[in-house]
């Protein structure tokens, strides 16, 4: 089965710094820029990093942030993770991607205790009208160039517009060669690409007058997702001087199961 990345290995360091070693393959290559991959696998592999880091059966990630300090290269790359904030009940973890001499990306994960709140458990965000086998398939996002969009298929409600809609999107490809991909990881792993499934100025990057690249993405999650395929209702919002907001509902095929933002910076696209 094809992956987006290949381990090379791992180094333990003083304190309990784990470094791991990575070759992304060309299935992670992004939209933006030929050069460069694209977040939504980059994201799936530090939550990986981030999830195997000292696990705790009774904790999980509620949240992930990711802040992005630039271009990720198509390159070799390490994944540097260490605890910031231990505790029994409350704990945060940072993973930080660096290629080329500097950092590409910092993931933080906060990881709470678990425990039964069932007795008061209670939900805003409905469930999707329809689960993605019963959508038609949707191309719109096959007009974005790289290996990443490539790699994955999507289903979409009929009523998706620009700047606002549903769209359902899966993959066939292992997160790491070799390695049996979790459901957590194979979903944030996607995530990424909401601000991509209704943008306010079209699809295909060759049409393109504007660029809207994200500078973060923040994942919460009231609880653990489950499945392969991961529904993302967006809604995506230009102010008037240069920034703006892609922000979904995410799904799986069980329900909602948390929210993502990301940043924007709109810009004119060079030519």
């Amino acid at each position: 089965m094809p992956a987006y990345y290949q381990f090379i290995k791992r180094e333990q360091l003083e304190g309990g710094v784990s470094v791991a070693h990575y070759q992304p393959t060309k299935h992670a290559q992004g939209a933006w820029n030929e050069h460069e991959q694209h977040m939504a696998p980059a994201t799936g592999l530090l939550t990986a990093e981030l999830e195997g880091y000292t696990p705790q059966a009774n904790m999980r990630i509620a949240r992930i942030s990711l802040d992005i300090l630039g271009l990720i290269p198509l390159d070799e790359f390490t994944v540097t993770t260490r605890c910031i904030r231990p505790g029994r009940t409350i704990e945060l973890i940072e993973a930080v991607m660096s290629s080329r001499g500097r950092d590409a990306i910092i993931a933080r994960a906060w990881r709470l205790l678990t425990q039964d709140t069932s007795e008061i458990a209670g939900l805003e965000d409905q469930k999707a009208l329809h689960q993605p086998e019963d959508l038609p398939v949707w191309d719109g996002m096959k007009g974005w160039p790289g290996g990443f969009i490539e790699s994955v298929r999507l289903v979409a409600e009929p009523d998706r517009r620009a700047g606002r809609g549903m769209v359902w999107i899966t993959n066939d490809v292992e997160m790491v060669e070799g390695e049996t991909t979790d459901d957590l990881v194979h979903l944030m792993g996607m995530v990424d690409t909401a601000n991509g499934v209704v943008p306010r100025l079209g699809l295909g990057l060759s049409e393109l007058q504007w660029m809207f690249p994200n500078t973060d993405l923040q994942i919460h999650m009231h609880r653990a997702p489950k499945g392969r395929w991961l529904g993302i209702e967006a809604v995506q919002q230009y102010g008037d001087d240069g920034i703006g907001l892609t922000s979904a509902v995410l799904h799986d095929v069980h329900g909602p199961f948390g929210r993502s933002e990301q940043i924007l910076t709109i810009r004119p696209m060079p030519r």
